[in-house]
């Protein structure tokens, strides 16, 4: 129960509605868990995995047609069209609450309809932002203790007069033409249905933490980002804080958790958040980056002892795994990770792995744990103030154009560069490898409103701060001639965060071009690494006639915008084009 009126006038309204059998206030206990956990495992919700391999680890299956995100079917509410934008699906607010109201009669009858009072950010930071979501799934239940701080806490920080985002999910019948998550931007509202996968039905995440809090954050002069942050601690003790932001399939994960090479002793990389950044203007002009979760919601397939050490150590224990595949002794397994594929193996669907039928572990899986362990977690994590960003870097997943990493010359500069953002596909069988995907500050399903007002927001702060941090371009993914990756990846991208953080402190050297501040060969420290003086040319080169290309085609993605766009966007196309007509003269 609660004392704040709002609340309580809410679940009794939802209640109405859904037609619960019990409702059950979340406190975020241990005992509650166990007790969640336990039904679960009885009605066949969660499979307990080995004991003595996987300590309190568990396996979820979700129905094979509820298994990712679903942009088609997620929608921005506003009162006016234009305020959600191009980038995304727009109903209007009245039309939007008749179609899922109308879901939500009775959905619940039979099922308890658990409160979740949550934190997103650390307790005690001004930061933070709460939410209460109401929902009819255990699981969703087990996984938002996980990632969010759940509980009697959370409920205290509401029950201070503190605002909230109200989230309302159930899983209804899994029904897909059934199936909707809806965002009402204005009332700070959720409303969420037919689907009981992550960020459908995990509202803290994506669609409150990302969608509902890019709203607030034009609103109250911040910026909710998809980004990991990370502490490049060197040898003399520095610690560099850099913010993130990288497309699907990008590497976002292993750069988070990043375990520097060999030949760099004394270097060290701290985690203090693999997703989801909230970045606010501090007193001393700098930007200040929180981490509005406390934990991990990964995707396990590709992750290994090679691909991400310190990600393997932070499993294997008090993780929630979902649609992987079991092998015969009951651990969890996935395509890519360590070792070969095991005799008796089941696929993520509980059949005996049969590769007609594709893989065992879905490209999908998931695992759920508690940020705290993993290895590299820094002791700076949970500080309310967050931690001082000096960089912020984008990328993409692209075979040409995009040199190794650049520097923007400037902050708008800077916001062009993430609002260029771009990633070829890699998807064989959906026929359309290498096409150009344009997903700009890697924000394109979680931006909660309009791109060219989101990219008007992101230019103020060039004014508002006397520290803007510096942004930075970068791309592991360029290949030679024959197709293959010229840059290793994985833990040497360390080389390339390395020359970063010697340029925040003023101390590496760079040459201009027109797109931006690059180093020079020599300006990279790639002790131990076998990597020849031509693939480190065509690694940093810049092709003018390829950038043309890229310049009308950015060009044509910006007027989908109207007037709404920012000049500052189209004057830096010009301004490169003009840099590079200027070069080709001399």
């Amino acid at each position: 129960m609660t004392k704040n009126p709002e609340l309580a006038a809410w679940v009794e309204e939802t209640a109405l509605l859904t037609q619960p059998a019990h409702i059950h206030w979340c406190d975020g206990s241990d005992e509650e868990n166990e007790q969640l956990t336990d039904s679960m495992l009885a009605d066949g919700t969660l499979l307990r995995l080995n004991e003595q391999t996987h300590p309190n680890c568990y396996l979820h299956r979700s129905n094979p047609n509820d298994v990712a995100r679903v942009e088609h079917l997620t929608f921005v509410c506003t009162a006016a069209q234009e305020d959600a934008g191009p980038n995304n699906n727009w109903m209007a607010p009245a039309e939007g609450h008749q179609i899922v109201d109308a879901l939500y009669a009775g959905c619940m009858r039979g099922r308890t309809m658990y409160v979740i009072p949550y934190l997103m950010g650390p307790y005690g930071s001004p930061y933070s932002r709460a939410g209460v979501e109401i929902t009819d799934s255990p699981y969703v239940v087990a996984n938002m203790r996980i990632m969010a701080r759940t509980g009697t806490r959370a409920l205290a920080h509401i029950e201070a007069g503190n605002s909230f985002v109200k989230g309302l999910h159930s899983i209804g019948d899994l029904d897909p033409t059934r199936r909707y998550i809806m965002h009402f931007p204005e009332q700070l509202l959720i409303k969420s249905i037919g689907s009981g996968y992550g960020g459908n039905a995990l509202l803290g995440k994506k669609c409150h933490a990302l969608r509902i809090a890019s709203w607030q954050a034009r609103t109250e002069g911040w910026l909710a980002e998809h980004m990991l942050i990370l502490g490049i601690e060197d040898p003399t003790g520095r610690t560099t804080y850099v913010a993130a932001a990288f497309p699907s399939a990008c590497g976002k994960t292993n750069l988070a958790m990043l375990v520097p090479p060999a030949a760099y002793a004394g270097w060290k990389v701290w985690t203090v958040g693999d997703d989801i950044a909230w970045l606010h203007l501090g007193e001393d002009g700098r930007l200040w980056a929180i981490n509005p979760e406390a934990g991990f919601f990964g995707v396990a397939p590709g992750t290994s002892l090679k691909t991400n050490p310190n990600c393997m150590q932070t499993l294997g224990r008090n993780t929630l795994y979902t649609n992987v595949g079991m092998t015969a002794d009951r651990q969890p397994w996935w395509e890519g990770i360590d070792g070969d594929m095991p005799a008796g193996l089941l696929d993520w669907q509980g059949r005996p792995h049969d590769p007609a039928n594709g893989p065992a572990a879905h490209p999908n899986a998931r695992f759920t744990v508690a940020a705290a362990q993993c290895p590299s977690y820094s002791p700076q994590a949970n500080m309310p103030q967050g931690v001082p960003i000096s960089a912020i870097i984008f990328g993409g997943r692209r075979s040409t154009v995009a040199p190794l990493v650049l520097e923007s010359l400037d902050w708008e500069h800077g916001v062009f560069a993430g609002a260029a953002v771009a990633s070829e596909t890699t998807a064989a069988a959906a026929g359309q490898v290498g096409q150009v995907r344009r997903d700009p500050m890697a924000m394109k399903p979680f931006c909660g409103y309009n791109f060219a007002d989101y990219w008007t927001h992101w230019l103020s702060f060039g004014e508002r701060s006397s520290q803007p941090p510096k942004i930075f371009h970068v791309n592991w993914f360029r290949k030679d001639a024959e197709g293959r990756f010229m840059w290793p990846g994985y833990g040497d991208n360390m080389r390339v965060l390395k020359w970063i953080t010697e340029r925040c402190a003023g101390e590496a050297q760079a040459l201009s071009t027109p797109v931006g501040l690059m180093p020079r060969a020599e300006d990279l420290d790639l002790t131990g690494l076998a990597v020849s003086a031509q693939t480190l040319e065509a690694l940093l080169a810049v092709d003018p006639s390829v950038w043309s290309a890229e310049m009308d085609d950015l060009e044509k993605f910006f007027a989908s915008f109207g007037t709404r766009l920012p000049a500052a966007l189209l004057q830096q196309i010009a301004r490169i084009r003009g840099a590079f007509a200027q070069s080709a003269a001399t």
